[in-house]
């Protein structure tokens, strides 16, 4: 796990900035930096922050070639580097070290752009390829690690953070209007958007090239994963239970794969605890450290008692920590620059503070990330379910029968139900002839019922993103409802969920690695039909029925998961109340442009619940007092 940040451009004598680039993200790699450049009629700046964590004494990076032709930086972890390197070793290469860096390196050697077919694991990297005088550079399948960069037709810059590309001398923090707008719809930037004008991400599952043709640069980005719902009629639930426990329990194996201390992340959750459960009978000269957050505000918020049960039962060394709310103005400001954009809800701070909490004891956590997205997890996803089973009872077909639907199964899940009114509501008013992304989106658009808080101008630009939406919605080959809804959520959501979980780790110079989200697991699981996936409307039930045996009964069977819940009513009407209302009624805002403040004010003061409308104006305009005016003081940085 690492940070790194570059420059190409195709003219020599182009300065660049790479020593402060490399100083904004020190946190990404306190162990070892280095710098490469080259010359040969174009300047290569390429820069490394280094987390040692596979064969430290031995993966220095910039690391080059035996024969100095390529030259790789890399941030990540290839769980499957020892397979690799013993069928490089055959192919003849000349590796000599037992670094993951290193077998990449060679791997581009022997397949070139179709390495990334052959990676297991998280991963974004860059390759100069001198002979060829062009760079590849390719994130992993999922989204975990990022890849940031800025092309303006001749300079390419790059990097794992955006604050490192923002030391460059030629970009200046300006907000993106598509970007925000996409940010008040979802927490989130779909594509390749960011909330910074000139600065795109690399997507999951996406690689580019940037090749110097004399005096010009060319780059081309293209998609090299995507998943594919390939139904597999032709195997029944036992046989998929049992593999997706095989499939479950070897990413785990892999993700155990380490030169230095490790942990994991517990909540006493299904996902987590399953993975605890997991990776801790398999370390055989060690017990895992578990490390579990809460809060004192109430029971609703503390879920040590569960994680409690599981670390005895798993027989690790448990550590916890209590969240305090009388540090949010210091605490907030700070995670926004971590951030680089505000993404996603306030699980980020009870993250940051389990992530300094590991960091304490070890250098790799596992976590339960993506369990609910891929097993069926969330109650929207039930609604799917259920859609098609009146559909199918309404207007009967072959394809329709096997999601026959019971009273027994419908009557449990009713209270979860009531939690999404909006999208029942809807399913109401319209029907089966209404519109399922329209019923979606309105579930999943933050935007609804507040779009008066911002100023008319920017609600007007000429950029929808219910479209943006449905282009992803809509794809082509997901057949059903519930592979629709999925589908968002891995392209949306999800990333936005690991840039949380990257960001929140690397402040803390932390590798966190999420076994759940091996993209075999996630091919998998887009394969088996939706009536065994999601039997009788049970969530997660071919997930349960994988992990029967390994975690303990009272988690397997809670009904209460919590899902990390923040207080942050209790806080902002309490003990933070003076630092929302000065951030949010300051003269910053009214003189902003994007607000419209005496609609913030009338909300602030209104008698709902804090909740994610003033969370994210909150965020949004830390955010921009740090970036886009440049107080990194404010962060304490």
């Amino acid at each position: 796990m690492c940070g790194f940040a570059g420059v190409v451009h195709p003219q020599a004598g182009v300065t660049a900035e790479i020593g402060k680039m490399l100083d904004r993200i020190a946190h990404r790699g306190p162990d070892d930096s280095g710098i490469y450049e080259a010359g040969n009629g174009q300047t290569v700046i390429l820069g490394h922050r280094r987390l040692a964590i596979i064969d430290p004494e031995n993966g220095r990076q910039p690391m080059h070639s035996a024969d100095g032709a390529l030259t790789l930086i890399y941030n990540g972890a290839i769980y499957n580097y020892l397979e690799l390197r013993r069928e490089l070793l055959a192919k003849g290469h000349p590796i000599r070290t037992y670094s993951d860096s290193e077998v990449l390196l060679y791997a581009y050697r022997e397949w070139g752009e179709a390495c990334v077919d052959r990676l297991l694991g998280m991963f974004s990297f860059a390759i100069w390829d001198a002979s060829r005088r062009r760079l590849f550079a390719a994130r992993d399948r999922i989204g975990i690690k990022p890849f940031y960069y800025s092309f303006d037709g001749d300079r390419f810059v790059f990097g794992s953070e955006i604050k490192a590309l923002l030391a460059d001398p030629t970009i200046s923090a300006r907000a993106n209007e598509r970007g925000l707008r996409d940010y008040l719809t979802f927490q989130f930037c779909l594509g390749e958007k960011t909330l910074f004008a000139g600065i795109s991400r690399l997507e999951p599952g996406q690689c580019l090239t940037l090749a110097i043709d004399g005096s010009r640069a060319s780059l081309s980005v293209r998609t090299y994963w995507d998943l594919h719902y390939d139904i597999d009629e032709s195997h029944d639930e036992s046989w998929f239970v049992d593999h997706l426990a095989g499939l479950i329990e070897d990413s785990t194996r892999v993700h155990l794969r380490s030169d230095v201390p490790l942990g994991a992340h517990l909540s006493g959750g299904l996902d987590s605890s399953t993975v605890v459960c997991l990776a801790a009978g398999m370390l055989q000269s060690e017990r895992l450290k578990t490390f579990t957050g809460a809060f004192h505000e109430g029971p609703q918020f503390d879920e040590t008692g569960y994680a409690k049960q599981v670390a005895e039962s798993a027989g690790t060394d448990y550590h916890e920590i209590f969240v305090p709310g009388n540090e949010l103005a210091t605490v907030l400001p700070r995670l926004m620059y971590y951030m680089d954009e505000p993404l996603a809800g306030p699980g980020v701070i009870p993250q940051y503070y389990v992530s300094q909490l590991a960091a304490r004891h070890v250098k790799v956590v596992l976590g339960g990330q993506g369990g609910d997205e891929l097993f069926i997890g969330y109650a929207r996803y039930l609604i799917a379910y259920l859609e098609k089973c009146l559909s199918g009872a309404i207007y009967e077909t072959a394809s329709s029968r096997p999601y026959a639907v019971s009273l027994e199964s419908i009557v449990p899940n009713l209270p979860i139900l009531s939690t999404y009114q909006p999208m029942m509501q809807g399913f109401f008013r319209e029907g089966l002839f209404g519109s399922p992304d329209a019923r979606y989106f309105r579930l999943v658009d933050r935007t609804d019922g507040m779009s008066h808080l911002f100023s008319p101008d920017l609600m007007g630009i000429d950029y929808r993103p219910y479209e943006a939406f449905q282009a992803i919605f809509n794809r082509e080959g997901l057949h059903s409802l519930i592979n629709q809804m999925t589908y968002f959520d891995l392209k949306g959501s999800l990333p936005a969920l690991l840039h949380v979980e990257d960001r929140t780790s690397m402040a803390a110079s932390l590798e966190s690695r999420v076994p759940l989200l091996d993209h075999r697991i996630v091919e998998f699981m887009a394969r088996i039909p939706p009536n065994i996936k999601f039997a009788g409307g049970r969530m997660k039930h071919l997930f349960k029925n994988a992990v029967r045996n390994v975690v303990p009964e009272p988690i397997f069977e809670r009904k209460d998961k919590m899902g990390f819940p923040v207080p942050l009513a209790q806080w902002t009407k309490g003990i933070a109340r003076e630092f929302v209302n000065d951030t949010l009624l300051s003269q910053r805002v009214r003189t902003r442009g994007i607000y419209n403040p005496a609609a913030i004010e009338q909300a602030i003061a209104g008698e709902r619940e804090f909740g994610r409308v003033v969370w994210g104006l909150l965020c949004l305009e830390l955010w921009h007092r740090i970036f886009i005016d440049g107080d990194t003081a404010l962060a304490g940085v």
